[in-house]
């Protein structure tokens, strides 16, 4: 084995995706670890560097910012529409192929740029921390942050195609939803008064995670011939979800409502 041999030698590796194997920051999972790694560094130290100083306004980068995710993520859910549409793909049970047919690699390609978005969403963290926005910065956030990047890493390395396009078509719809909300909330106060809707994006994720659990459970129910240990990581990962986003409204929400009574 060569000096760097033992870099490319990790579980199944033989069976990765040979279309997506050439793509940006698939091929190693020493690249994901590492972003991990560095993700996990700034959650850690970047809160102390700007305990002593200012929290950043930002406004004009986090509206540019979340308009760019909210136009990205239209981006990928037409193309997994439009290509799951033309291949009849089926939303119960899509098993997995490697075929080269175009609608196909549209298919991957859509995936990874999914799999882009979620480093990019890293940013989310950077912007709490330069605004010094504390409370946002949870656990749920780094969970959920950190955890979809992983996930999403190891679906464009392995099945890029099939049966994920179903969560991976309605967390990008969602997100159009969320970063439009957010790239409206970043032009200021003025706005504010018609962005009463905010907890409904809770809802709208809640509804998401529901919807993923019920589709996971189904596909191992009747035994859907695409990747069994996916499913049951999806359905224990929707409830997960489920639990962490239903405890996050319930203190936010129920609590400001029982306030106002």
């Amino acid at each position: 084995m060569s000096s760097t041999g033992w870099l490319d030698s990790y579980p199944f590796a033989e069976l990765a995706d040979e279309r997506t194997q050439s793509w940006p920051m698939v091929a190693s999972p020493w690249n994901a670890a590492a972003l991990l790694a560095l993700y996990l560094l700034l959650v850690h130290f970047a809160p102390k560097w700007m305990a002593s100083r200012k929290p950043f306004q930002l406004r004009a980068p986090l509206f540019c910012y979340n308009l760019f995710m909210a136009l990205l993520n239209a981006h990928i859910c037409l193309e997994l529409y439009t290509a799951s549409r033309a291949l009849n793909y089926s939303l119960q049970c899509q098993p997995y192929r490697v075929s080269y047919d175009p609608h196909e690699v549209r298919i991957a390609t859509a995936f990874w740029w999914f799999y882009i978005t979620k480093i990019l969403e890293f940013a989310d963290t950077l912007f709490f921390i330069l605004r010094k926005k504390w409370s946002q910065l949870t656990f749920l956030h780094v969970y959920h942050h950190s955890s979809m990047f992983v996930i999403c890493w190891i679906v464009v390395k392995w099945i890029p195609t099939g049966s994920t396009f179903v969560p991976a078509l309605m967390n990008s719809f969602v997100h159009i939803i969320m970063y439009g909300y957010y790239s409206l909330s970043a032009l200021g106060p003025r706005l504010y008064p018609y962005l009463w809707w905010k907890r409904y994006l809770t809802v709208l994720q809640l509804l998401q995670f529901a919807l993923g659990l019920a589709w996971g459970a189904q596909a191992l129910v009747y035994r859907c011939e695409y990747q069994p240990w996916l499913s049951f990581t999806g359905v224990a990962y929707m409830i997960s979800f489920l639990f962490l986003f239903g405890r996050f409204y319930a203190q936010k929400y129920t609590k400001s409502i029982k306030e106002c009574r």
